[in-house]
């Protein structure tokens, strides 16, 4: 708490966490190898989720300019689509096509989130600034600096997560992706140390995104543009600070006013580790599966089951999923499920597709799979419950494991063996093994809505890494560009 009284005007010493994080993305240099090659994956990975995700029109209706014709030429480009627009729009739109399928990278701790979602306002910022240094002759910013600002955006996002459980109070998790991004894109624009602590603070004081939308019975597509809005709301907030709008030093810790006595019950919110690349270096792909990531490994246990059970469907008589204490708390789900979004928080729905089909798409959470009747008599037929130990090796972090287990009981009175996974293919531990198949994912959803040509292209751009980090941010915008949607 501070230490300044309630009536007392005499302005404080910004809290320390403001400093912290503006010390960090002015001083730390993301020199760590693992660091930057898990970051160049993770760059090609989420702008093609964003590119899946545009074949979908319930995402695509919210993209483009607020209103008609406010384009900016010039300004951001949206990937795969023609428009450009000003940043803090264009963060918008890039951050809710990349989060839209629930299908880029996580992390897990007291706190969840996807960090990659930052890459909205780093890419809408990167090429904006890239493109205004061309237009006054000075070289633009290059892939390797965006590259270092999504680790120093995860790193603040996942150390911020470790311990601060912002979901046991209601607020969403967007709230660290507005904190994370509002700090990097400071920094990108220009901003010096005082800037970048007063953009932070009004961060702050926006509170949080209450989590209606991610839980029954209110489940809906909220969840899928949260992240962009964040995003958006971030580069607003550092082109303010530019202006020499002023902040507010203790707006964490003000008595009565600040974040953490009006939503936080009091608690400090608390920076665990000192930041560096660690979460880089440590986060979840979602590789094969466009699912909730508590349940990922629930979905790898289910399909390595759907062999012994497809054709014995109608002879099961009760299915046991053993899970994390988060799981069941976020995505135990029974009752009516209304809309995709509500399917991709169902961790019974997310176990009964593949049981059924013996796989897990994007497309299995719309309406034309939902009303096979199967599904629903499995999701009647399970029984969720938390295993201490998956709990356990969750929070441990030399483990950060996501263990599920399920075994399926027979009405003749036989069961299939328990099957259990600690990690998904998309954890630390199985990079070897995960990286290929990632790939294989980044060139299908490039296929997904490219030409082949065009897919090729970019394919070819993205091969090297080294050449890659050279590359000019405007350069690599432009090659992603398409008439696929309306200017």
């Amino acid at each position: 708490m501070s230490g300044i009284g309630i009536r007392d005007a005499n302005r404080p010493a910004p809290d320390r966490l403001l400093v912290e994080l503006a010390d960090y993305v002015l001083n730390f240099r993301a020199e760590s190898a693992e660091a930057r090659r898990t970051a160049y994956y993770c760059l090609l990975d989420t702008l093609g989720c964003g590119m899946l995700a545009l074949n979908y029109p319930a995402c695509t209706k919210l993209l483009g300019p607020v209103v008609p014709g406010a384009v900016l030429p010039g300004g951001s480009r949206v990937p795969g689509t023609g428009y450009e627009l000003d940043p803090v729009t264009a963060a918008f739109n890039i951050g809710t096509m990349i989060r839209w399928l629930d299908f880029n990278d996580t992390w897990l701790a007291a706190e969840w989130g996807h960090p990659s979602d930052n890459l909205g306002a780093i890419l809408a910022v990167a090429d904006y600034r890239s493109r205004q240094r061309r237009r006054e002759n000075k070289s633009p910013l290059t892939i390797e600096e965006v590259l270092t600002a999504m680790i120093q955006a995860h790193e603040i996002q996942g150390v911020l997560a470790l311990e601060n459980s912002f979901n046991r109070v209601g607020l969403d998790h967007v709230l660290l992706v507005r904190i994370a991004s509002t700090t990097v894109t400071t920094r990108l624009l220009g901003g010096n140390h005082e800037q970048i602590i007063n953009a932070i603070s009004n961060a702050w004081l926006d509170g949080g995104a209450l989590r209606t939308y991610r839980h029954a019975p209110n489940t809906g597509s909220r969840k899928s543009w949260a992240a962009g809005d964040a995003t958006s709301r971030a580069v607003r907030h550092a082109l303010i600070a530019l202006t020499g709008e002023m902040g507010y030093p203790s707006a964490l810790s003000a008595r009565n006013w600040g974040f953490q006595d009006v939503l936080f019950k009091g608690n400090p919110v608390k920076a665990p580790r000192p930041f560096g690349s660690y979460v880089m270096e440590n986060i979840l792909f979602k590789i094969s599966f466009p699912a909730e990531f508590h349940a990922q490994t629930a979905v790898e246990a289910a399909l390595k089951l759907h062999p012994i059970v497809k054709d014995r469907l109608d002879d099961i008589a009760g299915i046991n999923i053993e899970t994390q204490e988060a799981g069941v708390r976020i995505i135990d789900k029974t009752g009516p499920l209304n809309n995709p979004a509500d399917r991709d928080h169902c961790l019974q729905y997310m176990v009964a597709i593949p049981l059924i089909f013996g796989r897990l798409t994007a497309d299995d959470y719309e309406d034309v799979i939902a009303a096979d009747p199967r599904v629903d008599r499995l999701r009647d037929k399970m029984t969720v419950s938390e295993h201490k130990q998956f709990s356990s090796d969750y929070l441990d972090p030399d483990k950060r494991a996501i263990g599920n287990a399920i075994t399926i009981n027979f009405m003749d009175g036989t069961s299939t063996e328990r099957i259990e996974v600690s990690y998904p293919i998309g954890h630390r531990r199985r990079r070897l093994e995960g990286i290929p198949v990632l790939m294989e994912k980044f060139k299908t959803n490039l296929a997904s809505h490219f030409p082949a040509e065009q897919t090729e292209r970019i394919l070819a751009m993205c091969s090297n890494q080294s050449k890659l980090e050279a590359a000019p941010v405007d350069d690599f915008m432009q090659a992603w560009t398409s008439q696929g949607l309306p200017d």
